[in-house]
């Protein structure tokens, strides 16, 4: 079976490479780069909280902001690669490292999501922030799962919905919202991730299952 993750991750590092040589003989570490990828998800969190405020007020201006709020998440994810990839060619991964990458992805995710969920709010899509909610829970239980699993020497990562394409789907669904200014991109985003993230989290529990029987 084509591994698409595994063939766009290369194309990417092909990419990145020559920048992270460049951090390397700055001496900047995977754990710097870890934490600038979250302060780019607060940014993105604040200006979907701009966005959530002026809905009623400037709609237009409001449709900017999740779209810039969407490119700013696309920005940061490929920090999220990077501090890995540093890591490696730096020959810096540690133990540490890992908690660290893994505790500022869940907070990334969740202060994002939760910005989405404030802009369905305001704008009266009730049900949709609902549904973002939904989104945020299986975003946490997909990791989750994975973790308990790795803590009981299972390796768990089957499912369709893992953190690099749920990024994807909120950065891109933000980004084309914003530039129709058409909410119902962001809403199939999020009903898609709630969907097929919850899915995963549960796909996850019945490969354990079936390992452990």
């Amino acid at each position: 079976m084509f591994d698409y993750r595994s063939f766009l991750q290369k194309i990417i590092y092909y990419g990145i490479d020559p920048f992270l040589r460049l951090l390397i003989c700055l001496h900047i570490t995977p754990n710097v780069v870890t934490f600038l990828g979250f302060l780019g998800n607060l940014v993105a969190l604040w200006l979907f909280i701009r966005a959530a405020q002026t809905f009623s007020v400037a709609e237009a201006d409001a449709y900017r902001l999740i779209g810039w709020g969407g490119m700013v998440i696309l920005a940061a994810g490929l920090f999220d690669m990077m501090d890995g990839r540093l890591a490696r060619l730096s020959g810096k991964s540690t133990l540490f490292g890992a908690l660290w990458d893994s505790t500022l992805d869940r907070y990334s995710e969740l202060v994002t999501l939760f910005g989405i969920c404030l802009v369905f709010i305001r704008a009266d899509w009730f049900w949709m922030g609902v549904t973002t909610f939904a989104a945020m829970v299986g975003s946490v239980m997909v990791s989750y799962v994975r973790a308990r699993a790795e803590g009981l020497d299972i390796e768990c990562k089957v499912g369709l919905m893992q953190r690099p394409e749920r990024v994807v789907v909120t950065a891109v669904m933000a980004i084309v919202s914003g530039f129709t200014e058409n909410l119902w991109w962001l809403a199939g985003g999020m009903i898609l991730i709630a969907v097929l993230a919850n899915m995963t989290a549960f796909w996850r529990v019945w490969h354990c299952y079936k390992v452990l029987k």
